[in-house]
């Protein structure tokens, strides 16, 4: 059984929904952030970085332990592990590789700006908030067009729809706030009602 270093963070959520959607079981070991577990000796030991999620696998290639930490290459591990999410069609499994990278750099960073200056910023500025919520929508937007005429981010559910819709969810107040988008919100409403999405989803709570 995989064990996942997590706390209910997008990056988290997204290893959470990638372990339920490939069908791996795992195990739930929880970080508070706050208290600084994600510093521990025991923690630096599967992650020197400090940073979650992480998660250990005692079934890892050549059947030995593995650790793994990062949440684009958890998602991309466990869709290898299971032989899922990563389109068989050269095309498409470009297209799904180009779509989650937009997901990991542009959408993950602008989002992960806007948190940090609304949260955590010594100061506070209006300007900058603003700015990064303008770049998180103009990413966003990229993905409602691409969805026009798709019901995946690749044509087929992959690594990019996994890693793209704990950022969505997280943020949906912002793009609702901002209106139209509705290829996006149709597809994020699609994977919302994923057993394997609910599932991952809940540990948000």
């Amino acid at each position: 059984m995989i064990d996942l270093y997590f706390a209910p963070t997008a990056n988290g959520l997204r290893a959470a929904i990638a372990l339920e959607e490939a069908g791996l079981p795992y195990r739930l070991r929880h970080l508070n952030l706050y208290e600084g577990e994600q510093n521990t000796p025991e923690f630096r030991k599967i992650n020197p970085s400090g940073l979650m999620p992480a998660i250990v696998d005692p079934d890892g290639p050549g059947g030995k332990p593995f650790a793994l930490s990062q949440s684009g290459a958890i998602v991309l591990y466990c869709a290898e592990k299971s032989g899922k999410f990563l389109p068989k069609d050269a095309a498409a499994r470009a297209l799904a590789m180009q779509w989650f990278v937009q997901a990991a750099s542009d959408i993950s960073g602008a989002s992960m700006a806007v948190f940090r200056l609304e949260a955590t910023a010594p100061e506070k500025s209006k300007a900058n908030i603003d700015y990064f919520a303008k770049r998180l929508l103009d990413a966003f937007l990229a993905c409602d067009q691409a969805l026009e005429n798709r019901e995946y981010l690749a044509g087929e559910i992959s690594v990019a729809d996994l890693m793209l819709y704990p950022s969505f969810a997280l943020r949906r107040s912002i793009i609702e706030g901002a209106g139209g988008y509705d290829n996006l919100r149709r597809w994020g409403d699609a994977m919302a009602l994923r057993p394997g999405i609910k599932r991952g989803m809940s540990h948000q709570n």
